[in-house]
Order: C-alpha cells, then structure tokens, then sequence
C-alpha cells in the first residue's frame, strides 16, 4: 500500500508530465525559428496551435525553448533577409509558413532542419524528393498534396451559382510551382464550359487595382488560390468581392470567415499544431530528410450563407448538407 508521502511524490510526477521529463533527459534550451509571411495579428491563431502543440508536447517557452519569430507583413521580398537572419542564429531547427517562405529558407540553409507547417505541392515545387523520404533538410506537412484540389474550388463554385460562366482566377505568380495550379484551373473551366481571366496578385497593394480588372473583364464570380500574401489580404479581398458582388471561393477556411461565400481545404490552424510533433522529433535526434511528409487528409467545406444572401444567391440544399460548417 503507498504511503502519503510516496503518493504526493508520485501524483507530482504525473503533474509534471512530459516537461519534467525533457528536463530531467536533456536539461538543454532549444532554439527554434519561426518566420511567416503574413503580419503577426494576421495569424494569431496559427501562431498559437503551433505554441500548444509544443506545450503539449512539454516544451514552454522560456523554460526549455526560445523562439526566434519573423514576419514579413504581407511583403514576400523581405523573406530572403529575414531567413538569412533565422540562419545566422544557429538555431535547432526552422518552422515555416507555405510555399514562398520554404523557398527562402531553403536557399539559406541545406544544414539547419526545417518544418513546413503548410506546404503546396512540395515535391513539384522541389522543396522535397518525395513525400515517403524527403531526403535533405526539410519535412512536415503538405496542405495540398497535389494541384488537383484548385479544380474543385471551380465545380464548388459552378455548383453553387450555376449561372457563372466567367471566373476571374486570383494567384501570385512568384512562388515555385503557382502555375501549376493555374493550369488545373484553367483544365477544370475547360470542362465545365467557363472561361477564365487570370488576374495576378504579387502584393497587398495589387489587391484593389485586380478586382478592378475583375470589373471590367465582367467576371461573375472569383476563384483565390491559397497564397501568403493574398492571405494576409483576406479581409480585403472579401470586402472587395462583396462590394463588386462577386461569389468567390477559396481553399482556406479563413477567407470564409472573413466574408467570402465558401472555402474548402485543409484546417491549417491544426497542421501549425501537428508541425510541433516534427519539431519533437527532430530535437530528440530524428534526421528530417527520414520523416515522411504528412498529406492532408481531411478537406472542410465551409459555406457563409450571410454573404450568399447578401448576394442575393440561395445555395443548393444538397451542397448546403455537404457543409462541414455554415457560417449564418
């Protein structure tokens, strides 16, 4: 029978949990970079999975970890500089956002581990040799596993506003690999007898001047390729569809949140907290290039009916019932 004193002992033990336990194996602080292109406020949420992904994993800020934070404010020419710093801190290992800043950090370092905490088509854009061994220094998560998703966002669209048959298609051309999802894009219209303009995003302050070009090449409804910068823009690009009347989908949740009639995709505030299980593992000796990327599996449709009826659209009962969630 276990006396008080063995018991108080033990039950302080399991309140510890794995934190006491990394202390006691290591007694070490990690040094972990964080970079993303969106501004701080702009990500909040993500930035918070990731930190509760470590805490439950038992490392605390302060404690047994520093992190090293970088954002670029929406402004994708400051990554390179920005990555170069993170490098310059020897650090254990490297978080990042998608695809612009994997670019950068990789052209900084071949030695330093990075996680990709979302990623887009990581082997076509050469971040990875493939998804089972990725080989080199990077691994983590992929949000697309391949470009075919961007076809959906056009037949969730045609499904929903059966009327459309020109749809603008927003994208940032400078990232690796973006063409390709215009191409599944533009594959997809081809099918579903709709035409496409292209209207290209490379800055915040693009964002205004390409809904104009929407306006006057009498777009009747928008398609938003998942980018950093235009996702630091959401507020604005839903703001903007709205004004001109344009139904517009995305493949993340938050452009829906934000006011844009529907999202389907990935839940990228769980992958940030899913990157903490790499960083685990990378920081108890796991070699990055051996940790098989991670694939999205589970796809959310979200659908604003508050911005559908402030259309003045009624979305079909059956997609309504396909939602994942409906945003009243």
């Amino acid at each position: 029978m276990m006396g008080r004193r063995a018991f108080l002992v033990a039950a302080a033990g399991i309140a510890a949990g794995p934190l006491a336990a990394a202390a006691q194996q290591t007694g070490r602080v990690y040094r972990i970079g964080f970079i993303q292109t969106s501004a701080p406020e702009e990500q909040v949420h993500l930035t918070k999975a990731f930190d509760e992904g470590l805490r439950e994993l038992g490392y605390v800020e302060g404690r047994n970890i520093v992190i090293e934070r970088r954002f670029a404010g929406g402004k994708q020419e400051r990554l390179p500089a920005l990555a170069a710093e993170l490098v310059r801190l020897k650090l254990d290992v490297i978080v990042t956002g998608t695809n612009p800043v994997i670019s950068a950090v990789k052209q900084a370092t071949a030695a330093i581990p990075v996680v990709m905490a979302v990623s887009r088509d990581p082997v076509g854009a050469g971040f990875i040799a493939s998804v089972a061994r990725p080989g080199g220094n990077i691994t983590g998560l992929a949000n697309d596993p391949t470009p075919d998703i961007a076809g959906k966002y056009l037949e969730l669209l045609k499904e929903a506003v059966p009327r459309v048959s020109r749809v603008a298609l927003v994208w940032n051309p400078v990232p690796p690999g973006a063409g390709t999802y215009r191409d599944v894009v533009e594959r997809a219209a081809r099918k579903l007898g709709v035409a496409v303009q292209s209207v290209e995003v490379r800055g915040r302050n693009e964002v205004e001047g390409a809904y104009a070009a929407m306006v006057r090449g009498r777009a009747d409804g928008v398609v938003v390729l998942a980018d950093p910068v235009i996702f630091s823009a959401r507020d604005q690009v839903a703001l903007l569809a709205m004004r001109n009347r344009l139904p517009a989908v995305t493949g993340l949740r938050e452009y829906a949140e934000a006011g844009s009639l529907m999202s389907y995709g990935p839940n990228i505030a769980r992958q940030f907290r899913r990157a903490a299980t790499y960083v685990d593992k990378i920081l108890k000796g796991a070699k990055p290039g051996d940790l098989p990327v991670e694939q999205a599996t589970q796809f959310e449709l979200v659908i604003n009916l508050k911005t559908a009826k402030a259309l003045g659209l009624t979305i079909p009962p059956l997609l309504l019932q396909r939602a994942d969630e409906v945003i009243q």
